[in-house]
């Protein structure tokens, strides 16, 4: 290609020369010459401007409106979510965590104080301790039913006692007999319970 150019260069001073016979005939060889050499296409295409690589596209930029103002932020780059098997890895033992709690620790439900009849208590009764007649009431000549209502614990005991209706005097001495008295433990599905009922005392004036 290099030859091609300095040929045609020499043709053209040749053809400036004009009149001059001899660079007329020369011109016209060299010219003839020119046209059998063979074309270089590799080298032409050498020639070509070499193609610009196209540039790699910007990442989008995220617009954030905040309470201090517009910011402009890049993406965020995407975290892979953890496999199943670095969750486990994480507890203890490599075991999930019980989410049930204790699982077989449940408490039992507790059970409220059962209302029973006195017809039933009096059924239960083991031991029975037969109240005093207060002197008092003897000189004043009272007599009469005292209505009280014991709580009975699991084990038969007498948790407490109040008065419901009768004289104060002998309610007191009513009292102080039932909180002496015995009872079988009622029981409810096979577990004994605290229950709760009416006991009638009365009292008579000896004769």
């Amino acid at each position: 290609m290099a030859t091609k150019r300095l040929a045609l260069l020499t043709l053209a001073v040749l053809a400036g020369c004009g009149g001059d016979h001899g660079s007329s005939i020369a011109a016209d060889s060299l010219s003839r010459d020119l046209q059998r050499l063979p074309v270089d296409s590799s080298a032409a295409l050498n020639d070509q401007p070499a193609p610009v690589a196209a540039k790699p596209a910007a990442a989008p930029i995220v617009v954030s409106n905040s309470a201090s103002g517009a910011k402009l932020s890049q993406p965020a780059a995407e975290v892979p979510a953890p496999s199943p098997v670095e969750i486990a890895s994480t507890t203890s033992g490599g075991s999930l965590p019980n989410i049930l709690g204790n699982g077989g620790n449940v408490p039992k439900p507790v059970l409220q104080t059962l209302n029973i009849s006195q017809g039933v208590s009096q059924g239960l009764l083991i031991k029975k301790v037969q109240p005093v007649y207060p002197a008092n009431a003897l000189r004043m000549h009272a007599e009469g039913a005292v209505e009280l209502q014991a709580t009975i614990g699991k084990s038969g005991n007498i948790v407490t006692v109040k008065t419901l209706t009768g004289d104060p005097v002998l309610a007191r001495a009513a009292k102080e007999a039932v909180l002496q008295w015995k009872y079988k433990p009622y029981l409810l599905n096979g577990e004994p319970v605290e229950i709760q009922t009416q006991i009638t005392v009365n009292f008579k004036l000896p004769k």
